[in-house]
């Protein structure tokens, strides 16, 4: 009798245990680093959360440990040392240099990045198709090819001035890409680098004098001086044009690019994938197909631009 009460206990011991175990384990722990507070970067995180949410990985059942860089890499070195501590399921990054600095690092957790050109170019991964270790994700890459149809529908550009910052790869990248369409189109493509604001008052008033079009790349250090760099194009009457729509509400006049929520969504299906079980390396790296035309009106007037009769009915995004 003794024996047998002994083995009851037991049983509901176990009992008791196993469900709380199995609560445990089905915890999942994110974590999610965003390079800075640029509107495409939490429009882009809003779209994973989203996708997150309705597949069912919500608080409380996955735990998010969420940090933001401030736009400062040593400050995102911390984040790197707080996910390798937390013992996260999946890490979700937002910008190239966020990725960088998590997939430089941690290569035993799967990650999924968002808002980067090129990954390829900038080391990420070895392939589109696949990324030869932890890592997937979605790209801003757009066909520059639509950004000179663009260009040549509103204007009939002849020499374009590409904004961009030495040694940052994604920057580099879109100079090099443009560069090599320029003849398809007629279109000169003049560099050039900028590292430093006073660089803008004396460098800026020479191109402007000599270009039709300003392209703004994916420059942090170049993103940071756009609203002295709109505002010294649209006195000049030269058009400036990025593939980044926040750029756009900031008055840059055209933008033909992905929308970022919609490229976060993206992301949040392959990270989807990978909680359900799929490797990151078996998940090809994506951009939209869908690219939207963008306008700013209010830089359109301030330049005394004249639109073109039928390109409104190309444009997807409006900025008044």
């Amino acid at each position: 009798m003794e024996k047998m009460k002994r083995m009851w206990i037991n049983i509901m011991v176990v009992l008791l245990i196993v469900p709380i175990s199995l609560a445990t384990a089905a915890v999942k722990r994110i974590g999610i680093l965003t390079f800075s507070d640029q509107v495409r970067y939490l429009e882009a995180k809003k779209g994973i959360m989203d996708t997150l949410k309705e597949a069912g990985f919500e608080e409380p059942q996955t735990e998010f440990i969420i940090e933001t860089a401030d736009a400062n890499k040593a400050v995102a070195a911390t984040s790197v040392k707080k996910f390798v501590a937390a013992k996260l399921d999946l890490i979700l990054t937002i910008g190239t240099h966020a990725t960088l600095a998590i997939a430089g690092e941690i290569k035993d957790v799967p990650i999924v990045f968002t808002q980067v050109y090129d990954p390829v170019e900038t080391g990420i991964v070895k392939d589109w198709q696949s990324s030869g270790n932890n890592t997937t994700g979605s790209s801003t890459m757009i066909p520059m090819s639509k950004l000179m149809e663009v260009l040549k529908q509103f204007s009939p550009v002849k020499i374009l001035g590409v904004l961009y910052t030495p040694g940052e790869k994604n920057s580099e990248a879109q100079l090099r890409d443009l560069e090599e369409i320029q003849a398809n189109y007629g279109i000169q493509v003049v560099p050039v680098p900028l590292t430093k604001p006073d660089e803008i008052e004396q460098l800026l008033p020479v191109v402007l004098h000599r270009t039709d079009a300003l392209y703004i790349t994916g420059s942090n250090f170049v993103n940071s001086q756009i609203g002295t760099i709109v505002d010294m194009a649209a006195k000049a009457k030269v058009i400036t044009i990025s593939h980044l729509e926040d750029l756009i509400a900031k008055g840059v006049l055209l933008g033909v690019g992905p929308d970022s929520y919609l490229l976060g969504r993206l992301a949040g299906e392959k990270a989807v994938r990978i909680l359900k079980g799929a490797q990151p390396s078996s998940i090809p790296i994506e951009s939209l197909k869908q690219v939207d035309v963008m306008i700013n009106l209010k830089t359109a007037k301030a330049g005394g631009f004249q639109i073109p009769e039928g390109f409104m009915k190309t444009v997807k995004k409006i900025v008044q």
